[in-house]
């Protein structure tokens, strides 16, 4: 079991500075960040001395060790566009993007396994049917449309919901929740269920068809046989062997919340990290876009290696490697 800790540690390590790579390079050829920080009057000089005073000036190489050292001490530099530092940036807007990743994870956990398991357990019922119909939509439709929709039905024909923005919020001093105010809450719901729908019907299609197969094994037929209880035949027994495969697919999922949040971010306008990255792309703003995609990487990171903990309490078989 150790060793299993010690290897997954290091593999999580490993892809960290992966990404930290990856993210500094890429962005270096996104466009000139001193040609959106100044105007068009700015002489060659000044543009040259404001370059070597960001540092970007020296070789690519020499930018990444120096980003790296920064990030180890934790700074994670300075805004081209804001001048702000990029973790006071991150700080505020953090919030807003968990927060809505939180709830969309519940919705889509909430309806998707229970959905599942009536779909494995009643395959050719009726209401089974309809719940791998709507599966079906949520599946094929693109989030942006999914929001769009939303905002047509219980924002502009309804009016019974914000159709952008945040609410009202609640500052808690470390941290700041819309989760305490009635339009906090309304505000969330669109944007919630537009992040989770996708989760939830991948979640339901793969919980059912797990459900399916374990129960047409022999050893739920000799469960039967022996006058177990349909309870524990489902969820004792055939829930349980199917969480393997499940717990994979919902920790990737639930990191994919993170980064699948910018378009629903810019649909509905949250103000949290997505909208930030969206606005940093376009004013070539490098350092937050470093940031903003080292941030998804710990966030996967750190997601899979809780996932691989969960295998050590699903399959005991694991501590003995």
């Amino acid at each position: 079991m150790l060793q299993f800790l010690l290897r997954r540690i290091g593999h999580s390590i490993f892809v960290l500075l992966a990404i930290a790579f990856m993210s500094f390079l890429i962005f270096q050829f996104v466009g000139d960040p001193i040609s959106n920080m100044v105007g068009q009057d700015t002489s060659m000089a000044e543009r040259e001395r404001l370059r070597t005073e960001l540092g970007l000036d020296r070789p690519v190489i020499v930018q990444f060790g120096d980003f790296v050292m920064r990030i180890a001490s934790g700074d994670l530099g300075v805004s081209y566009r804001d001048g702000q530092k990029v973790s006071e940036m991150i700080a505020q807007r953090m919030p807003a993007t968990l927060e809505l990743a939180a709830v969309a994870a519940v919705f889509a956990l909430a309806m998707g396994i229970p959905m599942g398991i009536y779909c494995g357990i009643r395959q050719d019922s009726f209401s089974s049917r309809v719940f791998q119909t709507v599966s079906l939509l949520g599946v094929s439709l693109p989030p942006f449309v999914i929001g769009i929709l939303l905002i047509f039905i219980f924002g502009v024909t309804l009016r019974i919901l914000p159709t952008f923005g945040r609410g009202d919020v609640v500052d808690l001093g470390f941290w700041q929740t819309g989760l305490l105010t009635s339009s906090g809450l309304k505000s969330l719901i669109m944007p919630a269920m537009t992040l989770g729908l996708f989760q939830m019907t991948l979640i339901m299609r793969l919980v059912r068809a797990g459900m399916a197969e374990v129960l047409g094994t022999e050893f739920i037929k000799f469960g039967r046989a022996r006058g177990l209880s349909d309870w524990s035949i489902y969820f004792r027994h055939g829930l349980k062997n199917t969480l393997v495969p499940v717990i994979t697919v919902v920790g990737l999922q639930l990191g994919s919340l993170i980064a699948f949040s910018i378009i629903v971010e810019t649909v509905f306008q949250w103000p949290g990290l997505g909208l930030l990255f969206i606005r940093s792309v376009q004013f070539s703003d490098v350092p937050v876009m470093s940031a903003y995609l080292l941030f998804v990487g710990v966030v996967f990171v750190t997601i899979n290696f809780i996932v691989d903990m969960l295998y050590l309490a699903v399959d005991p078989r694991l501590r003995t490697n």
